[in-house]
């Protein structure tokens, strides 16, 4: 990073990770550089149960909100954390599940915990800043014994089930910069990620906003229509209200043909293989266009079974697990039986209804105890939708083409910077606490929060100087 100075000497090393450290640096077994604490929660000292997490690090397992039936009664099973303490989760801390924690309280057995002393004063601060590195994890990847996974390809992995053993861990070799450049470095990286996390705060938060601004936009194009001069009518439906007068009211099945898809059975391979036919699940629904699947099916079980292929054309509409993916089919095809498919006709516009069925047969939907949206095929049938005439319809569709393409634009590039900015962060703590950069003049500004607009330039000048 040019925008950062470098230490005036290195040395070499031979670690497959890391090729060089600043010329003052020590590289030390992590056993000599903090004391594991292996101390039994027993006799009990303490019924504060903390939890471990990627994103939060340690936290109060009571202001958790999920999982919450992992920790059991019996506290003598557990092992004490105490402030300062770094805590590693020995099954996932390849995917960065570390974090100091700043309580006095029990973790789960699996748990590893670390702790500074007063004959070397290293930070535990840094050492977590250090097992978050990309180029760490990737060490303790190949150090796990356990399930595997793939990596997803994006830079981070997939649940997994890996375990880093205490002996492996304990023998890491990890560079060793003096107390005070950890230090340095830890109050660096504080504040620089601290100004990116309000950063993608502030883009994640105007994205919604955005969304909500197009959502809008849809729900009132497709209940009102674009004419504000037009007669209206009273639906007799409570959630629709006034509707234009020369609009009609159908339920889907009194106005579509449509079909649902099937799962062959996952244990036959050669159901699956050769992948003869395109078969369409959830996953695949990410864009408004569908023209190929992850998996396919063969035309041994298609003749096995004489399934109804879904026509070129035809509006895709998810309503199990994510409710509400919709995508208009390229192709012929088929789907799973999560999907429920709405055939083309003559009278109607597939782009139009590609906007306005999913928020009007969500209408139709129950909800379960955590208020999560239910539809089954009889509630979809049964939904009630507005029919324009077609000329209307294509009218509509043009408008929202445009109106939403627009606000789709502008999301899509705020999630660019998003991403840029997150890859930039990667990079910085990489770079602070392998000693690729000098930090240790660093001075946090006096008059607080940095701008945001810092941010995004600080990673449009890393992105230019790695590509």
């Amino acid at each position: 990073m040019k925008s950062y100075k470098k230490y005036e000497q290195y040395k070499d090393y031979d670690l497959n990770w890391l090729k060089e450290i600043p010329k003052q640096w020590k590289v030390l077994s992590l056993r000599n550089i903090l004391n594991e604490r292996n101390e039994k929660n027993s006799p009990i000292r303490s019924k504060e149960r903390l939890s471990l997490s990627i994103n939060k690090g340690v936290t109060l397992y009571a202001d958790k909100t999920t999982n919450l039936d992992r920790f059991k009664d019996d506290f003598t099973k557990y092992k004490l954390a105490y402030e300062n303490d770094l805590v590693l989760n020995s099954m996932n801390m390849i995917v960065g599940a570390v974090g100091v924690s700043k309580y006095f309280g029990c973790v789960s057995p699996v748990y590893y915990t670390f702790s500074s002393d007063s004959k070397n004063y290293n930070s535990t601060k840094y050492y977590e800043y250090l097992f978050k590195s990309k180029v760490l994890q990737g060490v303790l990847f190949s150090l796990g014994r356990g399930l595997i996974a793939k990596d997803r390809g994006d830079g981070k992995y997939n649940t997994l089930r890996l375990k880093v053993s205490r002996y492996d861990l304990r023998s890491l070799k990890l560079p060793n910069p003096s107390p005070t450049e950890q230090v340095k470095i830890a109050s660096f990286l504080d504040y620089k990620l601290g100004t990116i996390k309000r950063f993608v705060k502030n883009k994640k938060q105007l994205i919604k906003l955005l969304n909500e601004q197009k959502n809008a936009i849809i729900n009132k194009a497709t209940t009102k229509g674009l004419d504000k001069n037009v007669p209206m009518k009273d639906s007799d439906i409570a959630w629709l209200g006034n509707i234009p007068k020369h609009w009609s009211v159908k339920k889907v099945k009194e106005e579509f043909k449509f079909n649902v898809g099937f799962t062959p059975d996952t244990t036959k391979s050669s159901y699956y293989y050769p992948e003869d036919n395109i078969w369409v699940n959830i996953s695949d629904l990410t864009s408004k266009y569908i023209s190929s699947s992850s998996q396919g099916i063969s035309e041994e079980y298609i003749k096995l079974v004489n399934k109804e292929i879904v026509p070129a054309g035809s509006l895709l509409y998810s309503f199990k697990l994510s409710v509400g993916k919709v995508a208009i089919t390229e192709k012929e095809l088929y789907t799973n039986e999560a999907i429920f498919a709405i055939y083309p006709s003559k009278d109607i516009s597939i782009d139009y209804f590609y906007y306005s069925l999913p928020k009007q047969i969500i209408r139709n939907a129950n909800e379960n105890i955590y208020g999560a949206k239910i539809l089954n095929q009889k509630l979809i049938k049964n939904a009630h939708i507005l029919i324009p005439p077609l000329k209307e319809q294509e009218e509509i569709v043009t408008y929202l083409n445009y109106e939403v393409g627009t606000i789709e634009r502008t999301i899509s590039t705020i999630e660019k910077e998003i991403t840029l900015v997150e890859e930039y962060k990667t990079a910085l703590i990489a770079e602070a606490v392998t000693g690729k950069i000098d930090v240790r003049d660093f001075k946090v500004p006096q008059e607080g929060k940095a701008p945001l607009a810092m941010v995004a330039e600080e990673a449009n000048h890393y992105n230019k100087e790695v590509n």
